[in-house]
């Protein structure tokens, strides 16, 4: 679609034109009252008044636009005084149609110009025909790159439309899993810790050292319940600015040990950042879920994560030695899926990815969290 600006430079175009060919006859036959006069200034008129309803395209004026283009066109090269103004007349009738319309419009409009010169007296027609046939294949170069930039347009408008639709499912199940999250981590140990409070409250109207020793094991549970607030609150964080993955997988697993008390390692290798930043994000993600999971269903004391470049691949693996998953045995990605085990927004993410993974896990041997991204 042509922008406004294009099409009332069109308009402008055809007004000029329509005037230089009015006065140019009106200079060679006078002002003769003749069917050409009235349509020549017909078509003046119509020029002048399609500059003032640009903003007013239908079909038909469209349509209309052509017909009144081509007979003006007809009139030149039957009654012109020279040969410039059918050149230009049909210059502007098959730029334009090219322009604002499709492609067999075009054709139509140029098999129509051509069979109008070719009906011409053999001794005029010459050099209007080789005129007609040049400025058809320009106009015929120009609209196959108008319909290139228009297939890609579009293709690229689809897209988008597919990124925006996908980024919207991401951000709303982020939000379900952060729900999710919040409601079984947080929010339980709040009722836990009222439900508590009141048990002591009573406690104390009766015994009051057995209400201390309660009062003292909720205070542990506080303290423990801070820690898992941390580590809910990190996992919603970004990636540290300004820190490479292995960098940031390194200060991941130091916060995590810090704020859960299990002894957790981290080996890098000679990790490369990936070239897109993305990559590097949603792995951060799937690192973070991995010790959230650990820290609120395993009961692990000891954490390994790993990260390496392999080929073309990067290898993540987090490995503990707590209770492990309800299974026993290593199942890849497809496996996982079809027998809806292993945490679903680590799948998730990993097929946003177009990697792999592979959950071992043996009761009371721990598991072991393997993926591979492709690069």
């Amino acid at each position: 679609m042509v922008p406004y600006h294009g099409r009332l430079a069109l308009r402008i175009a055809r007004l000029v034109l329509a005037v230089a060919c009015a006065a140019a006859y009106v200079r060679t036959a006078g002002f003769e009252q003749n069917w050409v006069s009235a349509l020549v200034a017909a078509y003046t008129v119509y020029s002048l008044g399609a500059v003032f309803a640009v903003r007013f395209e239908t079909p038909i004026r469209a349509a209309t636009a052509i017909v009144a283009d081509a007979t003006n066109f007809a009139i030149w090269t039957w009654q012109a005084p020279g040969d410039w103004q059918p050149a230009l007349a049909c210059g502007y009738l098959l730029g334009s149609t090219v322009l604002l319309h499709d492609l067999v419009r075009a054709a139509i409009t140029f098999a129509a110009v051509l069979f109008i010169a070719l009906i011409l007296p053999p001794g005029r027609n010459g050099n209007l025909v080789w005129t007609v046939v040049a400025t058809g294949g320009a106009a015929a170069a120009v609209g196959l790159y108008k319909r290139y930039l228009e297939e890609r347009m579009s293709t690229t408008l689809r897209h988008n439309v597919m990124i925006r639709s996908q980024s919207q499912l991401a951000r709303e199940a982020e939000r379900q899993r952060i729900a999710a999250d919040f409601h079984d981590g947080p929010l339980q140990s709040f009722i836990s810790f009222q439900m508590r409070l009141e048990v002591i409250r009573k406690l104390f109207q009766r015994d009051i050292e057995a209400g201390t020793r309660e009062l003292h094991q909720l205070q542990e549970l506080c303290q423990s319940q801070v820690a898992d607030l941390r580590s809910f609150v990190r996992s919603m964080r970004p990636a540290d600015e300004g820190m490479g993955l292995a960098a940031s997988l390194s200060r991941m697993a130091e916060l995590f040990q810090r704020d859960s008390g299990i002894a957790t390692t981290f080996s890098g290798g000679d990790l490369h950042d990936p070239a897109d930043t993305q990559v590097s994000l949603e792995v951060l993600q799937i690192v973070r879920e991995a010790l959230n999971n650990i820290l609120k269903h395993s009961g692990a004391t000891r954490v390994a994560i790993s990260a390496a470049r392999v080929d073309h691949n990067l290898q993540i693996s987090v490995e503990d030695n707590g209770e492990g998953f309800p299974f026993t045995g290593s199942f890849s990605l497809e496996e996982l899926e079809l027998l809806r085990l292993g945490p679903t927004s680590i799948k998730r993410r990993v097929k946003v990815l177009e990697g792999d993974m592979s959950l071992e896990s043996g009761p009371g041997r721990g598991s072991k969290l393997a993926i591979r991204v492709p690069l």
